[in-house]
């Protein structure tokens, strides 16, 4: 809660324009949530979303799918955990606007959900479009900034308390879901962007290269058109991603990704490494450029790295 002074002015877009000042005699819930309206409306999302979205609009329906949706988003935003949650925007119009009914809101979640990829794709593109003008308007302060994009690739775990769909027991002793995760390198004091996430239950595999693939190109969708090929984009994973099949697709004659990927140390590259003579180590260097103290590089060449 917060006690706050709400000025609204003209509705623009799908939430209306407000203005939240401090020191105001009345108590607006969830006041804080203007901060995030004005993310969606500077973005672009609510426009892109609702135009992608349209094909699912009903004729003479009241409530555009595309606010629904962002409704919903909102309200996980805000603390919510399930698709109800969206009574908590419904509460302060003058912040957020029409809100649809729980029926309503379900009813739309049924429905994308029974057009499956069709459904997500239009919801990508709209992410992808918003993603766009952010980064144009970030300018030297967007990732791509130096003219390269680093995305990388991670799988999460996430506990469920329940028995919830997809959840099974996981690798380290728990039971929830393994997504695999793509993020977007801010660099140096930044953080990563989400840019993409594969769902997946609780046991897949750490080594999926077609997973790997797959994330990749639902992150790929979502880079500026210049970036979804060639050596600009460093895709980048830990020993998860050591797979031939993955590295290869990475390669692939046309894509020409960069890529950088782990692997785990077998006895083999182990020998192999003790066997470098001194004169052929480099000190590594932090993403600064500082030499990083008691790391040297050194490239292992030959068939080592065979089988």
């Amino acid at each position: 809660m917060e006690r706050s002074t709400l000025q609204v002015k003209k509705r623009i877009g799908s939430y209306p324009r407000v203005r939240v000042e401090g020191g105001g005699r009345a108590v607006v819930s969830q006041a804080g949530g203007v901060l995030l309206v004005e993310a969606v409306r500077k973005a672009g999302l609510d426009t892109a979303i609702s135009a992608a979205l349209a094909p699912w609009r009903k004729a003479r329906a009241v409530h555009d799918p595309g606010k629904v949706l962002l409704d919903v988003a909102l309200a996980v935003a805000l603390g919510g955990d399930c698709l109800a949650d969206v009574g908590m925007l419904r509460a302060e119009p003058a912040v957020f606007g029409p809100v649809a009914s729980d029926p309503t809101v379900s009813r739309l979640v049924d429905t994308l959900t029974g057009s499956g990829e069709k459904a997500l794709t239009a919801i990508r593109s709209a992410r992808a479009e918003a993603r766009e003008r952010v980064w144009k308007l970030a300018d030297g302060h967007a990732p791509d900034a130096g003219g390269s994009v680093t995305v990388d690739l991670d799988g999460v775990l996430v506990v469920a308390h329940s028995d919830k769909e997809d959840a099974a027991p996981t690798w380290k002793r728990t039971f929830g879901h393994h997504p695999l995760m793509a993020f977007v390198d801010h660099g140096q004091g930044g953080t990563g962007e989400p840019v993409a996430g594969l769902l997946r239950p609780g046991n897949a595999g750490s080594n999926t290269a077609s997973d790997h693939i797959t994330a990749v190109q639902l992150a790929l969708v979502q880079l500026p058109k210049k970036y979804r090929r060639g050596r600009r984009t460093l895709i980048r994973t830990d020993s998860a991603g050591g797979t031939h099949d993955f590295v290869s697709w990475l390669a692939q004659r046309g894509r020409w990704l960069s890529y950088s990927v782990g692997m785990v140390i077998t006895d083999a590259i182990h020998q192999h490494v003790l066997k470098v003579p001194p004169s052929a180590w480099t000190p590594a260097v932090e993403a600064d450029g500082e030499i990083r103290d008691g790391a040297w590089v050194a490239e292992l060449t030959g068939d080592v790295l065979d089988g």
